[in-house]
């Protein structure tokens, strides 16, 4: 069934892959294409009600192909030869060749049984979580990544706490809506005119969740994985010795808001179930921002930074020295606001500030965190393990939807006359000397990784999405293809790229790594850059023409689960479990430094979103978060002192003018 289901959607699909450029595994839809509520109303405990339940098409998901081992080697090489001097690759081609015909096959066919015996799941779901929750590295920089909302255009509305009182209500609404299979299902509509439709969806109501996907195959829209959205809320990863847990208590009733590093938590929902009234929400957050109590000299939000051994231990003393309550009501509270102090000066304040802040005003253990700053700038930061961002996307976008359209108070709202300091309780927590040592420890730590950090953005204003398309251009190929000769324009080579995409298409789909880095590219950066003088126009179109047909294969390769980064990972995680010498392709210096991502890159539009951003993955390189819109082009990229961020937007930047004077016919300049 899973190879049918498979084959379905690969000789249909053809334009599937292209709305799955992600961040974070992050989807790109049309306004048409996202459109979700079946029915508004006026209730006010609901975003709307969907006529189809929120996971009627989770049972009948197609599930996620393990592809064929010659067909991972295959792609793993073309992947490689870019990279490799002709001597490295025979070297690396008899390696990979000889896995192939030897260990690989075994493990492969182990894998496929595997995968037989457990069709409720995806081959990767385990090994991945597995991956991110035994990683001991602190979830700062390297693995907590942020996306920022646009303000709220109406300027008055970015008031601070009228703005997070609204954003806790929606995001309350949110959750209710979800939880009671309200919430409309995640689903790409290639034909929205046939399938986002209320007859259509009158009709697939009534189809047994066992076969709906077929139903919604036939009119060509694709649901998409919705099983991790019950991690959203009232979730927390945990800190455990060589491998952390995730917790989802979903009794609590609570929000944690954290201010100046103090901790404090209110009920957002009463017993009854429903919504806290708005005008009370809106008290409460008034008493905690005008609370007195000095910032802490010890800030115990700023041990969820740490290495994850070390907040492991120190958190098995806090338990030991009396915490565990106050603990428990951060753990299983709804989701974290942090009301922050400092007015965002520039995109660049933004990114610092939501991508790690100060350390002491966050618990970057939670599922995510909205933080606002004092002058209305929010962002969302979330933890990674649990997801890969498609949901918190969902998230954002309908909350921003919610809040902008249907505000629940305003700037002349009134608070309601009700006892606030009964009703909020600031945590206070008991601290011996070793903890008061440890987060002194932790802060010194965290400051030092922080401070190495540099972001820098840019904005291409000579052309965009629509002029690429009418050349008949994938816009994520020649943005991909910018950042390549920016590189080599730079450095003078070309190096290992990582983009991410959803495989969400299938049940507990993760991602797929689409590989940018690709002899096409490197052919036309070689000739853009290193000999403008040695090919017409003509010529230089060709090579754009090639990159882009070639990107959009591996971007639907990688959708459609056929690329070859997560194969290799689960094969060699089996054997791993299985206690095996590693084979040698693994060992291979080429299997590491194609695994070690210089461009690790990931694009997000939305119009809920204004930026998004998060640090390179190893020290060496850049964290590229970029965006292509109608006319113009915007990059916000992060590096370590190793590598120079300035110097590779201007790169960037020349690149970009270069390949639009090609696309308008206009010959190059020597640079």
């Amino acid at each position: 069934m899973a190879y049918f289901l498979s084959h379905q959607i690969n000789s249909t699909v053809c334009k599937l892959p292209l709305a799955l450029r992600t961040t974070s595994a992050r989807f790109v839809l049309t306004e048409n294409q996202r459109k979700y509520s079946s029915d508004t109303g006026t209730d006010s405990e609901y975003l709307h009600r969907s006529v189809v339940p929120t996971m009627h098409y989770q049972k009948s998901l197609p599930r996620l192909p393990v592809p064929k081992l010659e067909d991972t080697i295959r792609r793993y090489l073309a992947a490689q030869r870019p990279l490799l001097n002709n001597e490295q690759y025979s070297n690396t081609e008899k390696l990979a060749h000889d896995f192939q015909n030897g260990t690989g096959k075994q493990l492969h066919e182990e894998l496929v049984i595997h995968d037989k015996n457990n069709k409720h799941t995806s081959y990767i779901s385990a090994p991945w979580f597995d991956m991110y929750l035994s990683a001991r590295e602190s979830v700062v920089l390297n693995f907590n990544p942020f996306m920022s909302f646009n303000p709220d255009p109406k300027p008055e509305y970015n008031d601070q706490v009228v703005r997070a009182t609204n954003m806790v209500c929606s995001a309350v609404r949110f959750m209710k809506t979800l939880r009671a299979g309200l919430l409309e299902p995640e689903v790409f509509h290639l034909n929205p005119a046939k399938s986002n439709t209320d007859s259509f969806k009158k009709f697939i109501r009534w189809v047994p969740s066992s076969i709906s996907w077929f139903g919604a195959y036939m009119v060509n829209a694709y649901p998409l994985d919705m099983s991790q959205y019950f991690r959203l809320f009232n979730s927390t990863r945990i800190p455990k010795p060589k491998r952390d847990e995730l917790l989802t208590d979903e009794k609590g009733r609570h929000l944690l808001v954290m201010r100046r590093g103090n901790l404090y938590v209110f009920d957002a929902v009463g017993r009854d179930g429903n919504l806290v009234k708005p005008a009370e929400i809106l008290s409460h957050l008034k008493y905690i921002l005008a609370d007195s109590t000095p910032a802490p000299a010890f800030p115990l939000g700023v041990l969820t930074s740490e290495n994850r051994d070390v907040w492991a231990g120190l958190r098995e003393k806090l338990l030991e020295a009396g915490n565990g309550e106050a603990l428990g009501l951060v753990d299983n509270a709804l989701f974290c606001v942090c009301l922050d102090e400092e007015e965002m000066r520039d995109h660049i304040h933004i990114s610092h500030n939501m991508l790690h802040g100060n350390g002491c005003n966050r618990w970057y253990d939670k599922s995510f965190s909205i933080i606002l700053t004092k002058d209305g700038q929010a962002a969302i930061n979330f933890e990674h393990s649990w997801g890969d961002g498609v949901a918190v996307l969902r998230f954002q976008n309908e909350v921003f939807k919610d809040t902008t359209e249907k505000p629940l108070v305003g700037p002349n709202s009134q608070p309601a006359a009700v006892d606030s300091a009964s009703a909020v309780r600031r945590l206070e927590f008991k601290l011996n000397t070793e903890l008061q040592h440890g987060i002194t420890k932790a802060k010194e730590n965290f400051h030092a990784a922080v401070s190495k950090l540099t972001i820098d953005a840019m904005e291409f204003k000579q052309g965009g999405k629509e002029q690429l398309k009418k050349k008949k251009l994938s816009p994520d190929a020649i943005a991909q293809l910018a950042f390549q000769m920016g590189f080599l324009r730079q450095y003078g080579q070309t190096v290992a790229t990582y983009e991410s995409c959803s495989t969400a298409a299938f049940k507990h789909g993760r991602t797929e790594t689409i590989r940018p880095a690709s002899i096409h590219t490197q052919r036309c950066a070689q000739a853009f850059v290193q000999q403008p003088d040695q090919h017409s126009v003509e010529q230089l179109q060709g090579l754009l023409d090639a990159c882009s047909k070639y990107h959009g294969q591996l971007t639907k390769e990688a959708a459609m689960g056929q690329g070859f980064d997560r194969h290799l990972f689960a094969l060699r995680y089996l054997a791993n479990s299985k206690g095996l010498t590693l084979p040698s392709l693994y060992q291979d210096p080429a299997y590491a430094a194609i695994n070690h991502n210089i461009l690790s890159t990931s694009t997000l539009t939305s119009p809920a979103v204004s930026l998004g951003g998060f640090a390179p993955v190893v020290p060496d390189g850049f964290g590229v978060g970029y965006g292509v819109h109608d006319d113009w082009i915007g990059c916000n990229v992060s590096s370590y002192p190793g590598r120079n961020v300035h110097e590779f937007l201007r790169c960037v930047h020349k690149s970009l003018e270069d390949i639009f004077h090609v696309i308008e016919g206009k010959p190059l300049k020597s640079s």
